[in-house]
């Protein structure tokens, strides 16, 4: 059997890139090349050292273990013990993800164990022109399906970061929200400078009657009860790509808001509802202002 050790060298050094590169995703740390080549081509010596006298020192766990922390340091440097375990940490989840991965498709689609006269067999792989062929093309698939998956866990963390618990009170009825705190919502009454928050209608509906909720969508007031003339108001709003439209809000008994773990209560604050739904997959049902974060007084324990 020939074993060509330059090519798995070369790809040794580029499987180190290529996890180095996705730990330093992971962490938003700044991607330097030279940086992380640097550490890939200390990794790769333990690949040479395979085929040397020197063998038997290099698959001890302790070089491996060295060898690695030479490589996350050559990778991002040093500026503390903690920045250092979470650069060898995030390699090695790198490194487990996607060796392991790879493990689970190969013995997925390919069987390599078979049972005669009950003797486990197991054929030899190793230089495997088709084990290769998987190897190359496994790798890079699996490193962009991990890269795709930290960025959605990234994104959807930065979401519930920004997602908080609200409570609107109307005539004594408390309607529990989650609310999604949204920099983009600019709507404020134009006469008294509210901010405004925007409600899925069908959660509305648990505490407003379904009058007042037809006179908001249709922005009717025609035959209006005077309890609720007093608090609607027309707010002006741009949506993208169309011009100047308005749309009905109502002040609401309470506003309070959960953030931080601080409950902060809203005093100034109105309500619009939304005919569409905010969020597909359910995370959030209103859209907070976040003027009203700032303005938000805390609820003593009272």
């Amino acid at each position: 059997m020939i074993v060509y050790v330059d090519v798995i060298w070369l790809l040794n050094v580029c499987f180190d890139a290529l996890l180095l590169w996705l730990a330093a995703l992971m962490l938003k740390r700044p991607v330097i090349w030279w940086r992380l080549l640097a550490g890939a081509l200390i990794g790769s010596l333990l690949v040479v050292l395979l085929f040397t006298p020197f063998s038997a020192i290099a698959q001890h766990p302790l070089v491996k273990v060295a060898v690695s922390i030479l490589i996350v340091l050559a990778a991002f440097g040093f500026k503390r013990p903690r920045y250092m375990i979470e650069n060898m940490m995030a390699f090695y989840f790198a490194t487990f993800a996607i060796g392991g991965g790879m493990l689970a498709v190969h013995y997925l689609f390919v069987p390599q164990l078979s049972v005669q006269q009950e003797w486990l067999i197991m054929p030899p792989g190793a230089g495997d022109p088709v084990s290769w062929l998987f190897v190359v093309i496994g790798f890079p698939v699996l490193w962009l399906f991990s890269r795709r998956r930290v960025e959605n866990i990234r994104e959807k963390k930065l979401r519930f970061e920004h997602i908080i618990d609200v409570i609107v009170v109307w005539d004594g009825r408390p309607l529990a929200l989650r609310g999604l705190i949204d920099s983009g919502n600019q709507l404020f009454d134009p006469v008294t400078k509210t901010p405004v928050m925007v409600v899925d209608r069908e959660k509305a509906k648990e505490v407003l009657p379904e009058e007042l909720t037809m006179h908001m969508a249709t922005m009717t007031f025609d035959d209006l009860p005077e309890q609720w003339a007093h608090r609607l108001r027309l707010i002006p709003y741009r949506a993208v790509g169309s011009g100047p439209q308005m749309m009905m809000a109502i002040k609401p008994d309470r506003i309070m808001l959960l953030y931080e773990d601080q409950w902060l209560e809203v005093k100034q604050g109105l309500v619009a509802l939304s005919a569409d739904s905010l969020s597909t997959d359910g995370e959030y049902s209103c859209i907070v202002h976040p003027k009203m974060v700032q303005s938000g007084r805390k609820l003593t324990a009272s």
